[in-house]
């Protein structure tokens, strides 16, 4: 994935969820970039790598809703500042595909 500002003018319409056995986070339409096969996003708190994760999107173009399943891929940061956390998605179907590529390659995503 590659390293892009987060911009928060026209991301997503609500907040993101993001849930993981351990910690669950609502996180702010302006905190997500959204990839092709993966999410990248800030936290107010760390994630160990190769944990697996569930993000749920909502797509301000159809309010269609995607629930994904991940694994942390990157986590860097400090308490002080924020984390910025890498996730790639894993066993996405033709259909979750399609519509991630669409959100990927509208304003809100990054290719």
């Amino acid at each position: 994935m590659s390293a892009k500002k987060f911009s928060g003018a026209n991301s997503f319409q609500l907040p993101v969820s993001v849930t993981s056995r351990d910690a669950s986070l609502e996180l702010s339409n302006g905190a997500v970039s959204v990839h092709k096969n993966g999410i990248e996003f800030c936290s107010p708190k760390p994630f160990n790598e190769w944990n697996e994760m569930t993000v749920t999107l909502q797509s301000p173009n159809d309010g269609g809703r995607v629930s994904c399943h991940g694994v942390i891929v990157g986590c860097a940061g400090n308490r002080h500042t924020g984390y910025h956390i890498s996730m790639v998605f894993t066993g996405l179907n033709s259909e979750t595909k399609k519509l991630l590529g669409t959100m990927a390659r509208s304003e809100f995503g990054v290719g």
